[in-house]
């Protein structure tokens, strides 16, 4: 195998890596939470978001093995800078909301809820940046395939989550005056 995809299977182990560590913060936001008096919402497709990062990891790693994509440094440059600016993105989100940020859906708006850094502009700024990251990341190597399964499998994935976190969030009418005008994802955009 060429060096390049050395390099491109150790920036997948640290993407891996990075998200184990943003679990261990999460769940020690989780933990903050709680003891204040925040609820853990039950969200039977939690599982499947995290199934849906492993394998976006897993199968950009194979398609660039076993299939031999070529690396174009003409996609690969556009595609690590979005990688990147997704990725500044989210670490904005989550020294944002400070403890408030969890990966599992946790109500804990009755304690106050963040509308300030990205969230001025669009409520769920995280999901826009993981989507792109997402199809960043693959691309970054040409594995085209996971990508475009990966994007379809985020909406998918992200639909069902949506539909438990939005009426948690929505249910508080602070938060709704605030927040339901604006866009989801993008500003400016739908």
């Amino acid at each position: 195998m060429e060096l390049s995809v050395y390099l491109f299977l150790a920036l997948l182990l640290a993407v891996a890596a990075l998200r184990i560590f943003e679990l261990r913060i999460s769940k020690r936001h989780q933990q903050q939470m709680t003891s204040r008096g925040a609820a853990k919402v039950k969200d039977p497709y939690f599982r499947w978001m995290a199934m849906f990062h492993t394998m976006v990891l897993i199968g950009a790693a194979a398609e660039v093995v076993f299939l031999h994509r070529p690396f174009i440094s003409a996609l690969a440059i556009p595609m690590f800078a979005l990688f990147l600016a997704a990725n500044l993105v989210r670490w904005w989100v989550i020294r944002t909301l400070g403890e408030h940020w969890n990966v599992q859906v946790v109500d804990s708006t009755k304690l106050g809820f963040v509308a300030s850094g990205p969230f001025r502009y669009v409520r769920h700024p995280n999901y826009a940046a993981v989507f792109v990251e997402m199809i960043a990341l693959p691309l970054i190597y040409a594995a085209w395939i996971t990508a475009l399964v990966g994007a379809v499998a985020h909406v998918i994935v992200l639909s069902l989550r949506l539909s438990v976190e939005d009426p948690v969030l929505l249910s508080n009418p602070d938060y709704a005056a605030v927040m339901s005008s604006k866009p989801r994802f993008f500003p400016g955009l739908f």
